[in-house]
């Protein structure tokens, strides 16, 4: 498959990052983190970006998008991943929309033109535990008349406490499979909503249902058809979150590149000291390996989503693991400056920390790729 980038694509990345540039550098992120804002995302910015497009970048021209396809999806993460930009796009944009595009019923795409304008925010609530496993879905909906009753507990709802909707993962068959995708106002009776502050200056949520009350309206898909449909939002959600920690990485790279040529020892830059000249270089064939991993990930899902899961676990394994060294490097070449607050390395440590547990760490996606293999 062809990795290089494509005319489009390069275009995208270069307007993309002057708009970033401009408007989201990571003296902006801080702002935003230092400010504790409760929305955790400037939502000026954001309506700006869907006014750009990008918040439909996966919603079909007809219902109001711009249907770009996934790996545009990566580029705009990858370039939010450089300077921290906070924003509901992976939650919203990639994953909710791909979920209510998949489903392609009346209800579900009713809410895809807002989405696409930046107008609602739609939350994915699928993780229970302290580890990302959908499989082990617990939080159950029974049937009670004409619908359902939920009850159960959603933890690290990313995005939760200021979505509009939510698209809510319940057992209603046994495992693995049996899943039913129900569409959930949070401000219905018997749903609970903690905001919870990450250690990446961003909100997300814990969500609690009591006998929250479901019609057949409700349902995203089919009844214990679910399953299909999360894998879908999920993939798209690890594809895109892929190719922001290899943004992560390319930042946090670039600010230590920087570092080695401003820092003086000995009358000169250390930059100029072959051992950190070779573990510089080392990162940064990291990077660009990581970087065709994410590309293929990305082209996969827009040409076989249903077959792309190896291709996508393989780009956040990797990813996870560039992100790592880039942050680890970055912090160890800057010195002790680089454990304080007052240089930016640190914010990018804090991120790459967060987006390895979200939606699947190394252990999960090297377990996923090995029983793809049949091993």
């Amino acid at each position: 498959m062809n990795l290089i980038p494509t005319e489009e694509e390069a275009l995208l990345q270069q307007s993309a990052r002057k708009f970033l540039d401009d408007k989201a550098s990571v003296k902006a992120f801080r702002k935003l983190r230092d400010e504790a804002s409760t929305n955790g995302f400037d939502r000026g910015l954001w309506r700006e970006m869907s006014e750009m497009g990008w918040a439909g970048v996966l919603v079909a021209e007809d219902s109001g998008g711009v249907g770009l396809g996934h790996r545009a999806a990566g580029v705009l993460a990858e370039e939010m991943g450089k300077t921290l930009v906070a924003s509901p796009f992976l939650s919203s944009a990639v994953m909710a929309a791909t979920a209510l595009g998949t489903a392609a019923s009346s209800e579900s795409a009713a809410l895809l033109p807002g989405i696409s304008a930046g107008e609602i925010v739609v939350a994915l609530a699928v993780d229970e535990g302290h580890k990302h496993d959908p499989a082990k879905t617990t939080l159950h909906a029974k049937p009670h008349g004409n619908g359902f009753r939920l009850n159960g507990e959603k933890s690290f709802v990313v995005d939760g406490h200021v979505a509009d909707q939510l698209i809510v993962a319940a057992r209603t068959s046994a495992p693995p499979t049996g899943l039913t995708l129900f569409l959930v106002d949070p401000k219905k009776k018997g749903v609970e909503i903690e905001r919870t502050a990450t250690v990446d200056g961003r909100n997300a949520a814990r969500v609690r249902f009591d006998n929250v009350e479901a019609n057949g309206d409700d349902i995203v898909g089919d009844i214990d058809g679910g399953w299909s449909i999360l894998e879908r939002a999920l993939n798209a959600g690890r594809a895109a979150l892929s190719a922001e920690l290899t943004g992560v990485a390319a930042g946090a790279f670039g600010i230590t590149n920087q570092y080695l040529k401003d820092r003086t020892q000995f009358g000169r830059p250390i930059g100029a000291f072959q051992a950190l000249q070779h573990r510089a270089a080392h990162l940064y064939c990291e990077i660009e390996v990581t970087a065709s991993a994410v590309a293929n990930a990305g082209r996969e899902l827009d040409r076989d989503p249903g077959a792309a899961a190896g291709a996508v676990s393989l780009a956040k394994a990797r990813a996870i693991e560039t992100a790592r060294l880039a942050v680890s490097e970055g912090v160890q070449m800057h010195g002790g400056v680089g454990m304080t607050d007052e240089f930016d390395i640190g914010l990018y440590m804090k991120r790459a920390r967060v987006g390895t547990e979200w939606l699947g760490d190394y252990a999960f996606h090297a377990e996923r790729i090995a029983e793809l293999r049949g091993f």
